[in-house]
Order: C-alpha cells, then structure tokens, then sequence
C-alpha cells in the first residue's frame, strides 16, 4: 500500500495579488511538503519573485487563502510570518555588508537544530571567514551566507529565489549539494526558484509552473515533459 502525502506545510489557493492598481497574480495554487522540496518555475516575469513576496506578507494578497501549517497567513505582518517559521533567502543575496559573518548569522537566530556550527558544516568556506565583513566576500560566499543566515532562523519552510544565479559553476555546485542535504531534514519544507531545469530535477519533488501570474501546471517533477518545458520555460 502506498503511504498517504504528509499534509501540506504551505498551502495557497487562488491567490491574487496586485502592486498599485495593476494586478500581478491571477490565481496561483501552490503547494510545499515538509521534506520536500517544490520548484517554483516559470520565465521571467510571470510572478516567481511576486509569489515569494505575497507568502512573506511583503505584498498583500488580495483574494485566496494562504496557509502555513494549517495557520492562516492572510493579513499578518511580515515579521510574524517569520517567526512561524519561514526563512527566506531573497534575490541578490542582500547580506549585511559591514557586518562580518559571524554577526550576520547571529543576527537572526533563533533557538533550535540550526547554529553556527551546523551552518559551518553545511558551509565550510563560512567557517574560515567568521570575522571577516559580509561586503568583502565572493558572490558564491555571499550566497552561502544568505542561506545559512535564513537557516540560523530555524525555519519549518525555506524559501530560496534564484540561488545560484550568476555564480561559478563550481560554487552553483555546492549550493546544489547543500539543498540536497537539506531535503534529508524531515521537518523542513523548501520553495525553490530556479532556472537550472537539470538541478531542479535532480533535487525536486514536484513543481508549480506559473505564466502570466497563474498557476498552469503542476505536478511531480518527473511529470514536467519536454513539451512542458518549451510551452512554459522556453527551454
């Protein structure tokens, strides 16, 4: 017999968003399991990042039903979001850059499994430059750092938007070895955006499409054909 899907730890359903007047989401359904990890794919433009900021509470939604955990999320300010348990690693890194890494981590800790040295042996390029500034890291360290500062949070849902854009492929490589690591938590459920449909595979469970602001597909990742793919992705 197979075994039942643990419950959804975020669910979103018809969810609508505008920025002003102008409307950006249409109806994006949305689901993330603890354990898993959900792609969040689409080209450029169509509501990945605009999707991120709804869940944050960093844009409001305008209709549908945002849960996490059972827990309605709708009108609640970003910073309660986040202390039910979402850590987001935003585009573009945005670490503090006066601080050094070690601030930058203990910056936003909070109790739990994940601590600096957790973080080291998730990262251990971190771990030789705890006292240097943020500012002064690589792109690729810098990344590392974002994640493990929204890892040091203790999060129940990961959020990463675009985090492996523009960096070497060796250091896309490490990040890609440590979201693989940290499927094996259990108790963790992770958003993932990406462009990179061959890593996305390789560490996805399934994957929500959207275009123009509405959810068109979703499904298993080993469901995503190639027709798929050049429909929704261009690729």
């Amino acid at each position: 017999m197979t075994a039942a899907a643990p419950p959804p730890l975020l669910d979103l359903r018809g969810v609508t968003a505008l920025y002003g007047h102008s409307q950006a989401l249409f109806g994006v359904d949305l689901t993330v399991r603890a354990g898993q990890v959900t792609a969040l794919m689409g080209r450029n433009g169509m509501g990945k990042t605009t999707t991120i900021r709804t869940i944050c509470r960093l844009l409001p939604n305008r209709a549908g039903e945002m849960f996490l955990d059972g827990h309605d999320l709708s009108g609640l300010p970003p910073h309660r979001v986040a202390r039910m348990g979402v850590g987001l690693v935003p585009e573009g890194r945005r670490v503090f850059a006066p601080l050094s890494v070690r601030d930058n981590l203990v910056a936003a800790a909070r109790p739990g499994a994940w601590d600096i040295k957790g973080v080291v042996a998730l990262f251990p390029r971190l771990g030789e430059r705890m006292g240097q500034g943020a500012g002064t890291l690589s792109g690729g360290e810098q990344q590392m750092l974002a994640i493990g500062r929204a890892l040091m949070t203790n999060p129940r849902l990961l959020i990463l938007d675009e985090a492996t854009e523009g960096l070497a492929p060796t250091v896309r490589s490490e990040i890609w070895q440590a979201i693989g690591r940290l499927k094996q938590d259990a108790g963790l459920g992770i958003l993932l955006v990406d462009k990179s449909l061959r890593e996305l595979t390789a560490v996805a469970d399934s994957a929500v499409v959207l275009d123009k602001g509405r959810s068109v597909w979703a499904g298993p990742m080993t469901g995503l054909t190639a027709e798929h793919a050049a429909r929704w992705l261009g690729v």
